[in-house]
């Protein structure tokens, strides 16, 4: 996939492939007005075209499950990488009430169907991430050096914020599992200096800048990205309430040099998920 513009090809570490069931979602309602979306599922080729459209090599398609039920199911996301494989990449989500099926899902979807991770939203659980029904995924995840890529920060939805709060929650999880890889979603907002005190403490936590375009990320993140934390940040979109498009239309007001452009939009991220 080229550059667009001479930037170089990013890779996208959060993005979903909705179903017309995800779209209609009560709690979508907030986000779609912050965005201007409409509650239309797009088809893969819409997503593929906005892609292109800004040098996005590769998209990590997100499943999602919660405690109602399933949104988008692992063999839908199954399906769309089949479609554009070179493209696209699965990432599994499970059923925290069925930890035995959860673990065996994650087994088969990694081990046999090769998605790259493992999401799973305390916000859309209302619970927060060091609650005893996620450590079994933990594991799993662990066991099979995959990411657990989850969200923090507040929550655009109209669901409580609290667990997307990353201390102390994520800071139990991390100290329990030295040997997880953790990839925080959507910044961290407004608990952004508690993210870039767990990304310097953590060797194994990162986080992805999914839901923001990158003009309006936090100084302190963008200050973290120019610095130590250059390694430790991964370009995301949170597609399709976010293209690509537009998340990088003002890359240049972060100023960042030509190596941590490069490690921000692709290389950290093939190097966290072995893409």
């Amino acid at each position: 996939m080229p550059p667009t513009r001479s930037r170089p090809a990013a890779i996208d570490a959060w993005a979903q492939q909705p179903n017309d069931a995800f779209m209609q979602a009560p709690w979508l309602a907030s986000l779609l007005r912050w965005s201007g979306g409409e509650r239309r599922a797009p088809a893969v080729a819409d997503m593929l075209a906005a892609m292109d459209e800004a040098g996005v090599e590769i998209a990590l398609l997100s499943a999602w499950v919660g405690p109602h039920g399933t949104l988008i199911g692992n063999d839908e996301v199954a399906a769309a990488v089949r479609t554009a494989p070179t493209r696209l990449r699965g990432v599994a989500s499970v059923d925290l009430t069925r930890p035995l099926q959860a673990v065996r899902n994650i087994r088969h979807y990694v081990g046999d169907l090769g998605f790259v991770a493992v999401r799973v939203l305390p916000w859309l659980w209302n619970l927060p991430p060091d609650d005893r029904r996620f450590y079994p995924v933990y594991v799993a995840c662990a066991e099979l050096d995959v990411p657990f890529c989850t969200q923090i920060g507040h929550t655009g939805p109209l669901c409580p914020s609290e667990p997307g709060r990353p201390i102390p929650y994520l800071d139990h999880v991390l100290l329990d599992f030295p040997e997880l890889t953790v990839v925080g979603g959507h910044v961290g907002f407004p608990w952004v200096n508690e993210v870039i005190s767990l990304a310097t403490k953590y060797p194994r936590f990162f986080v992805d800048t999914s839901a923001y375009a990158v003009h309006r990320l936090p100084p302190e993140l963008v200050g973290f990205m120019r610095g130590h934390g250059r390694t430790r940040v991964l370009f995301g979109t949170n597609w399709p309430m976010l293209s690509a498009a537009r998340c990088l239309e003002r890359l240049e007001d972060l100023q960042l040099d030509e190596e941590t452009t490069r490690l921000f939009l692709h290389e950290n991220a093939r190097r966290v998920f072995r893409l």
